[in-house]
């Protein structure tokens, strides 16, 4: 089922299936809502309410004009939002990419209503000591995606020439299925973040055409400003939690990654991953799963159902 609801001053659409305790699934870049598709159905005939919603920016979602409407503290207010609009006190709150740090942010700051957290790809990192586009990777050649995506309209006119191709390239480039030559990280000064990516042909057997269609769609409608926007307040959100430095996440949490996700090999992200014990002291299991890329549960949606639903029954 589809709706729209009203939350912290924006409409939302969101997608759901099912009846029981509540799980929110919130999606990363490029993704929406149907990134959950094989999770909400899972969900929902295991006894739980699983929504997914399009988060800020995204898809049937409002996308407020002003970059500094998009930081964590009003991505995580939405979902407090969501909450009251869908009448529930609390809710599992599950993410996966970008959703991560909105997930363990969620749980971080309102494990009143967060009291359980999954993360997928994206372990929690401390705040760190300085702001974070000023240590991101760069050399004379090349800048981290994350700088190039800095500057409105660079990254958009690029991924909107041809969106189909965008879609295909960036959903294969980070996936368990791509070559290493072929994946993303650095962008070269003078080409753009697809320049070295490939189209694949065909596509992996996890990806239909049919589901590049619906990611085309959406952002052929909707550009990639909104998801962009996100990147853009990086260092605002590292000026906005500094009252929370060195809080720990203490709800019950579960992790899942790809040991081919290429955000596994980000610099920090085995400081990371290695200081989760202290940061997330609650942390139930650490899942990592062979030959998987970025695209958790999407690529494995077996296995993530699996360790998801053995996650909530533990609780």
């Amino acid at each position: 089922m589809h709706r729209i609801v009203e939350t912290n001053g924006i409409r939302m659409h969101i997608a759901e299936h099912g009846a029981g305790p509540l799980v929110l699934l919130c999606h990363g870049w490029p993704e929406s809502w149907y990134s959950w598709r094989h999770q909400l159905r899972a969900l929902g005939e295991a006894g739980y309410h699983a929504v997914a919603p399009d988060q800020r920016g995204y898809g049937g979602t409002d996308r407020p004009e002003a970059i500094d409407q998009y930081t964590l503290l009003h991505l995580v207010g939405d979902l407090v939002g969501l909450l009251d609009a869908l009448g529930e006190s609390t809710a599992i709150v599950a993410g996966h990419d970008w959703g991560a740090p909105v997930a363990w942010h969620a749980a971080l700051l309102r494990p009143d209503r967060f009291p359980a957290v999954v993360a997928l790809s994206v372990p929690h990192r401390g705040r760190g000591r300085a702001r974070p586009t000023t240590v991101m990777p760069q050399t004379p050649e090349a800048v981290f995606y994350q700088l190039y995506f800095q500057k409105p309209g660079v990254a958009e006119a690029e991924l909107e020439h041809d969106v189909r191709a965008s879609i295909r390239r960036l959903l294969y480039a980070i996936s368990g299925d791509a070559p290493p030559g072929a994946r993303l990280g650095l962008v070269p000064r003078r080409g753009g973040l697809l320049s070295a990516a490939v189209d694949p042909d065909p596509l992996p057997g996890w990806l239909t055409e049919a589901d590049v269609d619906v990611y085309t769609r959406e952002f052929e409608r909707t550009g990639f400003r909104g998801g962009l926007n996100w990147y853009r307040n990086i260092d605002r959100n590292w000026e906005l939690l500094a009252p929370f430095s060195g809080a720990r996440v203490t709800v019950p949490a579960l992790f899942i990654a790809g040991d081919r996700d290429p955000v596994l090999s980000f610099p920090g992200s085995q400081a990371a991953l290695d200081g989760m014990a202290t940061l997330v002291p609650n942390l139930r299991k650490t899942l990592i799963l062979e030959g998987c890329g970025h695209w958790t549960q999407q690529e494995r949606p077996a296995e993530v159902n699996t360790a998801m639903l053995e996650f909530l029954r533990s609780l």
